[in-house]
């Protein structure tokens, strides 16, 4: 399902039956200060609202073609919620120009993030 990164209530929306959240745009496209926002204080408020809903993990995409500053900002950001909140989480970081090592990456962290058990 789509939302607007933009609005992290718009995603809120959306997350009654997820398990699981990726936020994958480490290569968005768009004006530098909505990547900026995207990849930090939307991004903030996503996870400080997260902890009050039925997703049990998040994976965050740690590379792409955003500015580096701003992707290290927001895998600071997931880690921290994760400390804070007990989220768990996966970070990314294989280039998704490499499509097939890409994909397994993403895999591999959702399949980690369903093993875990439940949170109480």
């Amino acid at each position: 399902m789509l939302a607007d990164p933009e609005r992290p209530t718009s995603i809120l929306d959306h997350v009654g039956d997820v398990t699981l959240v990726f936020w994958l745009l480490g290569s968005a496209l768009g004006e530098p200060e909505v990547l900026a926002a995207i990849h930090g204080p939307r991004l903030e408020r996503l996870m400080e609202k997260l902890v009050d809903t039925p997703v049990r993990g998040f994976v965050y995409e740690a590379a792409g073609r955003v500015q580096r500053h701003h992707l290290e900002r927001g895998a600071e950001i997931v880690r921290e919620a994760a400390g804070r909140w007990r989220i768990p989480v996966e970070m990314v970081s294989e280039d998704p120009g490499d499509w097939e090592t890409w994909t397994e990456a993403m895999l591999a962290a959702a399949g980690r993030l369903t093993l875990r058990t439940p949170m109480t």
